[in-house]
């Protein structure tokens, strides 16, 4: 992100009327940040008392107003909702004649790119897609946490300098990608930040059964070292009993967990055999030893065990 001075927000040109139209964690926390850059929200919409909570918390004094109402007033609409209404949502919007030709439509879907605001582009709007890389609380904590968060751009090539300027208001880093590139690149950040907080849900239940009082304190300087490793090092950062081939390791592993937490011996199987194979494929795991490794972690491991000897 640039470091050279920036105007103060008075100072800059074509500030906007912002609106939010789904008041969830994103919406509001993303309008305050562009208030930080001297935007104005204008209006927010939001049905639950949850996300009518989390408005006044981020947004003070700015109206509660429905959809149509939100795009009225507002130069730039926030479409955060969840990704299953969005396609919905942008054509009735279109088909109501709420949008207004020239107005910013932006929506925050990681899945989607710009095609899916067509029905507004054919109306006049001007579509991007902005999604932030990032988990959110719902709390002003976000949108301090976005300062250096990654954006996945989507947008005509006319608009991508608008929508790279926007992100690195919201204090943020934009990343083009392609439209047809975007249900990938959703894949791979839910794969990276929703499985970690399973896989970490998972490993803390099993130590408190282990008998460990504080599992978060074990974890946090663990998990923390591997996650650093693992975006420095790539694959050369594995290490454990599955890249170091400790068959007989991984097999105690499979049978405690059959014994005190059968639910989690799938996902650890799976995710067992993508650490072989990488490990395999790096040099890491020795082809000598892969053979029993991968004999343990075969398919048929996942059976109950019934007692009788196979």
């Amino acid at each position: 992100m640039s470091t050279s001075p920036q105007p103060e927000p008075k100072d800059r040109p074509a500030r906007l009327g912002v609106g939010v139209v789904g008041a969830g964690r994103v919406g509001p926390a993303l309008a305050a940040a562009l208030q930080l850059a001297g935007h104005r929200p204008v209006a927010v919409s939001g049905v639950s008392d949850a996300s009518r909570r989390r408005a006044a918390q981020l947004l003070p004094d700015v109206p509660l107003m429905s959809p149509a109402q939100v795009l009225e007033r507002a130069d730039l609409v926030l479409l955060t909702v969840p990704d299953d209404t969005l396609p919905g949502l942008v054509e009735g919007l279109a088909e109501t004649g709420a949008v207004r030709p020239g107005q910013l439509l932006v929506h925050t879907s990681g899945r989607y790119g710009a095609r899916v605001l067509d029905p507004a582009l054919r109306a006049g709007a001007l579509p991007l897609a902005l999604h932030p890389a990032m988990t959110f609380t719902g709390t002003p904590v976000d949108v301090q946490r976005l300062a250096g968060c990654s954006f996945g751009v989507t947008a005509p090539e006319e608009l991508r300098l608008a929508a790279e300027a926007l992100v690195i208001e919201m204090g943020g880093e934009p990343e083009w990608i392609s439209e047809e590139s975007r249900p990938l690149y959703h894949a791979a950040l839910a794969l990276g930040a929703n499985h970690l907080v399973t896989l970490v849900a998972e490993s803390m239940d099993l130590l408190r059964a282990a008998g460990v009082e504080a599992p978060d304190r074990m974890l946090g300087p663990l998990l923390g070292a591997a996650l650093d490793n693992a975006l420095r090092s790539g694959d050369a950062a594995l290490t454990g009993p599955v890249a170091r081939g400790d068959a007989g390791t991984v097999a105690a592993h499979v049978a405690e967990l059959r014994k005190h937490a059968p639910q989690t011996v799938a996902g650890y199987l799976a995710m067992a055999r993508a650490t072989a194979d990488r490990a395999l494929a790096h040099g890491l795991l020795k082809p000598e030893l892969a053979e029993d490794l991968l004999g343990v972690l075969a398919d048929d491991a996942t059976l109950p065990d019934d007692g009788s000897d196979r």
